[in-house]
């Protein structure tokens, strides 16, 4: 059991006389759990939406989150409550993605505030991201209030959820608010619990100002629109702040909020949190976690930050037209500033020319920025298929680390390579658990934790290699249990594995995209299909097409594109036989040359549907 002091409230000893009636808080739930719901009905109840704006999942602002019904960008909205102490308080809600994909914006919004709801499904109980994400909230010193949503279903059974919280998580869970979030029963409580149990702000407006700068994003007419949490101090229009990181000075132009609605205010004061617009046009001095201070009486230290994100997946991304690298490189850099994240560098290939190699928090992160791409910079694009990074030592013993399989060095020159292992957290219905081992094992995991999560669920800990879980892990997981498991990992270390490069030629030639790193005992599998589904799709030339799949200098699998039969005697009108024979020799040598110098243009719709044997 965790100590009483993460549901008590803190001492205000610190706290300026204003700072008492604020609040900042986030909502951190599992998917699905009723996260955006409850914002819905606080924005509602505090009558911060004019009623002919309301919509459900009104946070949700991006097409693909109401599509996916899912939480990607963390959004801020400061509500104004009058309690029944007869004050007026100003709550500041941050709410956060669900996803362990997006745990950096969990990160970045749980820096920003004091306190948590921690929202559970009062039918399916606490889940493996729930887990890990209340977990960050403890490492932040938040004070939680557990919110059982869903109560009104016939399914729901709180006490035992209560029972979970307790044993499961070690949180005090006997002042749980029961709540359903849809129909608005109990949700009166949880603000009355925001503002009795949650501790207000600490800090000092006197002093010189610190802000941190929890977000960003690019505006084509005002430029940057950075989000800071003023933790020190005041922050006012027409002062010139500093960014302590850069070293970059510029001039604030407005400051404000969002109500939702986009509001300016006079100053920005410690403990509240809003946006500033100070013409930086400049994407790479906008660094999140930085601290703003003013230019004329700079802080002398920089807040914390937060903590470096460390992508685990990587693939390389090439626009369908070459053109379009430039746009890609400018989009790229915008998508960036709104989601510190990702990485990416540039890179180039054979086949497809000019791109970048990115790396991202899981597979629905890249298809998230992939999607995000698409739609809002209107891009095509071809994306390869994702890989890991691998440890390399060499026999001369250096050690390497290879995000992309073409980077390989020759099989003579590697002593060993080694993998990224996770540790995985998987909640799963005893009737599926069978079912779900056997996958587990399949995946060469190694069982490492097992424990009764409630009357009829079980939670497992495996360690599985990252790679193992990189492609279809989370689509099989949900198909076998009809999506009632949940899913959760961390990088646990790299450990030696049975590793080898699998490499496509086309008539000898290397395509690099086409590379990938697989298990030796796999090399062999992996190879046919990609050579059986090359031979589909692959377009026929007047001379063969062999393809093979290579381990080294090995030939493990091999298809051949037959050639096209087009030979011309049109200009072979009478006389003897031999002339036609003549002619077909002359062309037949003809053939022979074009195979040995020919190139072969693969077509980008060909990545595309290889690239989808991975998945």
């Amino acid at each position: 059991m965790f100590p009483n002091a993460l549901i008590v409230k803190k001492e205000d000893s610190c706290t300026a006389s204003y700072q008492q009636f604020i609040r900042n808080f986030s909502i951190i739930a599992h998917i699905d759990h009723g996260k955006s719901t409850l914002a819905d009905r606080l924005l509602q109840i505090c009558k911060a939406i004019d009623p002919r704006d309301e919509r459900s999942q009104y946070l949700d602002s991006m097409d693909i989150e109401r599509e996916r019904g899912i939480t990607i960008k963390a959004q801020t909205v400061r509500l104004t409550y009058l309690a029944k102490d007869g004050n007026t308080y100003q709550l500041n809600l941050m709410d956060t993605p669900g996803h362990v994909d997006f745990a950096y914006e969990v990160s970045r919004s749980l820096a920003a505030c004091e306190g948590s709801l921690l929202v559970v499904d009062a039918t399916q109980g606490i889940e493996a991201q729930t887990l890990a994400t209340v977990y960050q909230a403890i490492d932040n010193d938040h004070t939680i209030i557990p919110v059982l949503n869903k109560v009104d279903l016939p399914a729901a059974h709180p006490e035992d959820v209560r029972e979970q919280i307790e044993t499961i998580i070690g949180l005090d869970s006997s002042d749980a608010l029961e709540i359903s979030a849809k129909t608005g029963l109990g949700v009166d409580a949880v603000l009355e619990a925001i503002v009795q149990r949650l501790p207000a702000p600490c800090g000092d407006p006197n002093k010189p100002l610190r802000a941190l700068l929890v977000d960003s994003w690019y505006d084509p007419y005002l430029g940057v629109i950075a989000l800071v949490c003023v933790k020190e101090g005041v922050l006012k229009p027409d002062t010139r702040i500093r960014m302590m990181a850069k070293g970059s000075v510029y001039n604030v132009e407005h400051t404000g909020i969002f109500t939702p609605y986009k509001k300016n205010l006079e100053e920005l004061r410690s403990g509240e949190i809003g946006y500033i617009v100070a013409n930086i046009r400049s994407v790479a001095d906008c660094k999140v976690g930085d601290t703003i201070t003013l230019d004329s009486a700079p802080a002398t230290e920089p807040l914390p930050g937060f903590k470096p994100c460390i992508p685990v997946v990587f693939c390389s991304i090439f626009p369908e037209d070459a053109s379009d690298y430039q746009h890609l490189k400018d989009s790229l850099a915008k998508l960036h500033l709104n989601d510190a994240s990702f990485t990416y560098e540039p890179d180039s290939s054979n086949a497809l020319g000019l791109g970048f190699r990115c790396g991202f928090l899981g597979l629905l992160h890249l298809e998230i920025i992939q999607e995000r791409l698409e739609r809002e910079f209107n891009i095509d694009l071809i994306v390869t298929a994702p890989s890991v990074v691998y440890k390399v030592y060499g026999t001369d013993g250096t050690c390497k680390e290879v995000h992309n399989p073409s980077d390989l060095p020759e099989v003579n020159r590697i002593e060993r390579i080694e993998e990224p292992w996770i540790k995985a957290t998987i909640f799963v219905p005893a009737d599926y658990l069978g079912s779900v081992l056997n996958l587990l094992t399949e995946r060469r995991g190694i069982q490492e934790a097992f424990q009764c999560a409630g009357e009829n669920r079980s939670m497992v800990t495996y360690r599985l290699p990252l790679n193992e879980v990189a492609f279809d892990f989370y689509d099989s997981l949900k198909s076998l249990t009809k999506g009632y498991a949940s899913f959760d990992y961390a990088i646990d270390d790299y450990e030696e594995g049975d590793l080898v490069s699998l490499s496509i030629l086309l008539n000898g030639e290397a395509v690099d995209a086409l590379a990938t790193i697989v298990p030796k005992e796999r090399a062999y599998a992996k190879g046919r299909a990609m050579c059986e589904k090359l031979k589909e799709i692959l377009p026929r030339q007047l001379f063969p097409i062999a393809i093979q799949a290579a381990v080294g200098a090995k030939i493990v699998a091999r298809e051949t594109v037959s050639a096209l039969r087009k030979n011309v005697t049109a200009k072979c009108y009478g006389g003897d036989i031999s002339r036609k024979r003549k002619l077909l020799e002359k062309q037949k040598e003809g053939k022979k040359r074009m195979r040995q110098f020919g190139k072969i243009e693969i077509p980008k719709n060909a990545f595309i549907e290889v690239l989808k044997l991975g998945k």
